[in-house]
């Protein structure tokens, strides 16, 4: 599939272990089906260089992606690879997710030093974790449960639990079970418990809208099931209009022929969760979004939504 104007293509990625796992993983699909060299291009986000500070207290769309899409829009890169969850549901105009590879585990998990899961943690234990979603879920199983920001790479937050700084730390599967650390997670959340993040265990290409040749090489690549549930659960993402100080989850997955999706909205200090399961029509993952909303909205989530977009500041939503 190589052309004549192309010699080559580069993937601008983040610099993380994991971040370039994951572009390593898309490098490889690339040269066996363009039969081009490919190279990466490693490029600092916002997010990265802010690791002292809450996400909800910086604020802002795009933490992981903003500085990627730049390097794309201007002809540096030719494509992007994320994590899904990282991705705002609004890109730059002249940008597109084109394609999906197969989602991964899409649960969270403790690790622990001890071993501990979620119902053995000491009372009163620390727990690690910058998410607000995995904040409120938490509180909401273990009220009793000391909350700790923990931000950095996989394997420094890892650290930080075996080591003792905390008692465990909530993570996704996905990105430790890549990075090939499998043995070090303790015990599995199910998603009966917890609600994954929007888009979390899937990988995303973006590439410019008008770039026809890379669309037809992401139609190779890309998974079809993946992209319909991740996109059912950007739906609610985006109506919710929700981000990384929001904590909304949406989890959607196929169970033999039905797109079945599992969403929740909380208040950060876990009083007050609103949860639904809903089925939908294969092929139609924005009407199942959509009408997730709307039942999420019917049960009260706008409220809670209100309450935690008129918090002073991260401090408040944290509790600290």
């Amino acid at each position: 599939m190589a052309t004549a104007e192309r010699r080559e293509l580069v993937i601008g990625t983040r610099g993380s272990k994991l971040a370039l796992w994951q572009s390593e993983y898309v490098k490889a699909m690339l040269e066996e089906l363009t039969g081009l060299p490919v190279s990466l291009k490693v490029i600092k986000t916002t997010g990265d260089r802010i690791l002292d500070v809450p996400l909800a207290k910086v604020g802002g769309k795009g933490l992981f992606t903003k500085e990627l899409e730049v390097e794309l829009m201007a002809g540096m890169v030719d494509l992007c690879v994320h994590s899904m969850k990282d991705v705002p549901t609004e890109l730059p105009e002249g940008c597109i997710i084109a394609a999906m590879p197969e989602r991964v585990d899409a649960r969270d998990v403790i690790v622990s030093g001890a071993g501990y899961d979620l119902t053995t943690l000491p009372q009163g234990a620390r727990v690690g974790t910058s998410s607000l979603r995995r904040v409120a879920q938490v509180r909401a199983l273990r009220p009793d449960l000391e909350i700790v920001d923990v931000r950095g790479n996989l394997d420094t937050r890892m650290r930080k639990a075996e080591e003792g700084e905390v008692d465990a730390v909530v993570l996704a599967a996905a990105g430790i079970t890549r990075m090939g650390w499998a043995d070090r997670i303790s015990s599995y959340i199910p998603t009966t418990q917890m609600v994954s993040a929007v888009g979390q265990g899937a990988i995303g290409i973006e590439i410019r809208e008008d770039d026809e040749e890379m669309l037809h090489v992401m139609e190779r690549i890309g998974h079809p099931e993946t992209m319909e549930c991740v996109t059912a659960e950007r739906v609610v993402m985006r109506m919710l209009e929700g981000g990384c100080q929001v904590p909304i989850g949406a989890y959607a997955r196929y169970e033999d022929e039905t797109l079945t999706v599992d969403a929740m909205v909380g208040a950060v200090d876990g009083t007050h969760i609103v949860r639904q399961q809903m089925c939908g029509d294969a092929g139609e993952p924005g009407a199942l979004g959509e009408a997730m909303v709307a039942r999420l909205l019917q049960l009260g989530a706008g409220e809670i939504l209100e309450s935690i977009r008129g918090a002073v500041g991260a401090d408040e939503l944290l509790g600290t």
